[in-house]
């Protein structure tokens, strides 16, 4: 009788067990199925500003690494938060792998208005075959980002924030026309805040960035002594060819305006 009971006892515990490794095994199963969903989430993602493309955030990483100090040097030159600028450069250009940026080197998203005069490309946007800037190079994306927002009025409260408060930026890009999306704040504040843009504002901000001034330079930028002006140009255009800014341009000629004549030379070293 005791053997039987023993049988018995033991054949309880080898199923109970069984079950529940059994039980562990298909915990550690759904565990994995968990993090490979999270972790595939985290990987892509979906950048809807003017280019719809899904990207991983390795590709984000990497642009980041690329244009951080391109950010930087527009931050010490305009005043325009790093943070603020990549993030909008993440979004709008998909990461460099949108249409604008692949075949117009536009990375803002920025329409053709009627102060363009250089080359354009045409895209969907909130109408069919919109206007939009094309660039010889990301460099001058970059720059007429920058001249884009520092030579508008309705631009011109956004320089009255703290350099490193990203958050009233975001909203305040939105409120001042920039993007008709209502969620364009958050997505901007949320790139920010998962890649930790904010640190370029920082660096920039304790001068712990030292400006680099040439060494951001596109490759495939003139770097003349001289301009002669061409028909339909001005300083502006001139500046963004160049990469150097209007007020350079009129300090080194002694220029007290922005008029400039067809034949004109004008120095640039």
């Amino acid at each position: 009788m005791r053997k039987i009971f023993s049988l018995l006892v033991c054949a309880y515990l080898l199923v109970g067990c069984s079950a529940t490794h059994q039980a562990k095994v298909r915990e550690r199963i759904n565990d994995k199925k968990k993090v490979t969903k999270v972790d595939k989430k985290k990987k892509e993602e979906q950048l809807t500003a003017t280019s719809k493309v899904s990207v991983t955030s390795e590709a984000i990483s990497d642009y980041i690494e690329e244009y951080k100090n391109i950010a930087m040097e527009n931050m010490a030159t305009y005043g325009i938060p790093a943070s603020i600028k990549l993030a909008q450069a993440i979004l709008e250009s998909g990461s460099g792998k949108g249409k604008l940026a692949k075949q117009a080197n536009n990375h803002f998203g920025i329409k053709c208005q009627t102060v363009w005069s250089g080359e354009v490309i045409y895209h969907t946007d909130d109408a069919p075959d919109e206007c939009f800037r094309k660039y010889n190079s990301a460099l001058e994306s970059f720059n007429d980002h920058s001249m884009f927002l520092t030579s508008r009025a309705y631009y011109s409260n956004l320089f009255k924030l703290e350099k490193g408060d990203y958050k009233s930026w975001a909203i305040g890009l939105k409120k001042a026309g920039y993007a008709t999306d209502p969620n364009y704040p958050s997505k901007l504040i949320s790139l920010i805040e998962r890649y930790d843009l904010h640190k370029f504002d920082e660096m920039v901000i304790t001068n712990e960035y030292k400006s680099s001034g040439k060494k951001y330079v596109a490759s495939n930028v003139n770097q003349a002594s001289f301009h002669e002006v061409i028909a339909g140009e001005t300083l502006y255009r001139i500046s963004l060819k160049y990469n150097i800014s209007v007020e350079e341009i009129q300090r080194m000629n002694n220029l007290s305006g922005n008029t400039i004549s067809v034949g004109q030379i004008l120095k640039l070293k």
